[in-house]
């Protein structure tokens, strides 16, 4: 038997105001998804325990089979992980967002979609600016970069907040605040003038797109502690695609093996074709792949219905597709967002999301397309994320 997860990131949310009160899972064509909810066991599944942040982090810990309860310790330590940075005692990372502000106001946290070349020489030049041997920045992929610092662990208390979580509103009042908070502001007031000067921002205010204007800190965090592997848990070897540093560095942590395919990013952009086959690839020597595909998530955080919509019906098309056509009978299948990203707040909900476990083993429970709507109806409601991997992997008893 193989097995399949294919994690739809942000896809579910709330009815759209102007579009007939429809979601946009609602709203998408997918004849492929809702052929798999006729035929599986559909429901909702409840991803972010009370009290926790609705972050893909958690969410996608849970949905992988892990109790974030228990393992999940911050964010920026996990995409360090994949990023090949070290993160030692006594050290503190923090995801270093480039942004566009505008007299005050946040106009996008992620400077305009920038681009990882533009983003590296501007990463580059705060380095070489305010880096030290106590402060150091990483360049990553687009506008998510790393920073770390030496000597500042009571930065780890700072209460921060995310900059998809405040589109259009005025940042000082969300400028990190309390204990360990003077060294992240201070950095972040430093970015200001440094990039201000940069020749990438000049290029790109010339072409009418945002300029980085600033670093934003945020979902800071200090060592990983081990977690067992995937094959511990559930006996099965894993590979895992993804366009960012956060899936990558959970499969990582699980001892995934991560697949290096061509063209995969975190938008409409990304080679879906490319994926899913190269993914179903990784199924001849691993008994389980996992899927992730950030665009839904990035089109609900621009407030986007429209591609929002085109990412769902790309991904019925082009992985859903492929996916029920790989050896009839043979493959175990989960579907699922992590999380609900709603068009209307541009950021994540702790809400449940629906679910379709689909293949051998799994019969039709009445649903007909795979919305939010018609998982709440299904009646199956899963309270503990983390154990709609056990049911997949048939180790539920």
């Amino acid at each position: 038997m193989k097995y399949c997860v294919l994690i739809v990131d942000g896809a579910a949310g709330w009815p759209v105001a102007g579009r007939g009160g429809r979601t946009c899972l609602e709203l998408a064509e997918t004849p492929n998804l809702d052929a798999l909810a006729s035929k599986g066991t559909v429901g909702l599944v409840k991803t972010v325990p009370d009290g926790m942040e609705p972050s893909s982090a958690c969410a996608c810990m849970s949905l992988l089979g892990y109790d974030p309860q228990i393992y999940y310790k911050g964010r920026a330590a996990i995409e360090a992980v994949s990023m090949g940075v070290p993160v030692g005692e006594g050290e503190a990372v923090f995801r270093c967002n480039l942004v566009s502000v505008d007299k005050g106001i946040m106009r996008s946290y992620c400077a305009g979609h920038i681009g990882t070349d533009e983003a590296t020489e501007l990463v580059n030049v705060l380095n070489k600016e305010l880096g030290d041997d106590n402060v150091r920045f990483y360049p990553g992929v687009g506008y998510r970069h790393l920073l770390k610092l030496k000597g500042h662990e009571d930065s780890l208390q700072a209460v921060c907040t995310p900059p998809h979580d405040i589109p259009e509103k005025a940042i000082a009042e969300y400028l990190p605040r309390g204990t360990g908070s003077k060294i992240l502001n201070e950095l972040m007031s430093a970015s200001k003038d440094i990039l201000e000067k940069q020749a990438v921002n000049a290029a790109r205010q010339l072409r009418g797109d945002e300029t980085a204007d600033m670093i934003w800190l945020f979902w800071g965090s200090g060592r990983i502690h081990v977690m067992p592997s995937f094959r511990q848990a559930y006996g099965l070897s894993a590979a895992l695609t993804s366009g960012v540093d956060l899936l990558r560095g959970l499969g990582m942590m699980m001892g995934m093996d991560i697949l290096e395919l061509p063209g995969i990013t975190d938008g409409l952009d990304n080679d879906f074709k490319g994926q899913a086959e190269g993914a179903l690839e990784a199924l001849e020597n691993h008994d389980l792949v996992v899927i992730h595909i950030e665009a839904p998530d990035e089109a609900g955080h621009a407030g986007s219905v429209d591609k929002k919509v085109e990412a769902i019906q790309i991904i019925d098309k082009e992985v859903v597709g492929r996916l029920v056509a790989f050896q009839p009978g043979g493959l175990r299948l989960l579907v699922m967002p992590d999380h609900p990203t709603p068009i209307e707040i541009k950021t994540h909900v702790a809400e449940p999301v629906p679910f379709i476990l689909w293949g051998p083993g799994f019969k039709s429970n009445g649903g007909a397309r795979f919305t939010e709507a018609e998982a709440k109806k299904a009646g199956i409601f899963i309270e503990n994320g983390y154990n709609i991997m056990a049911k997949l992997a048939g180790k539920d008893g």
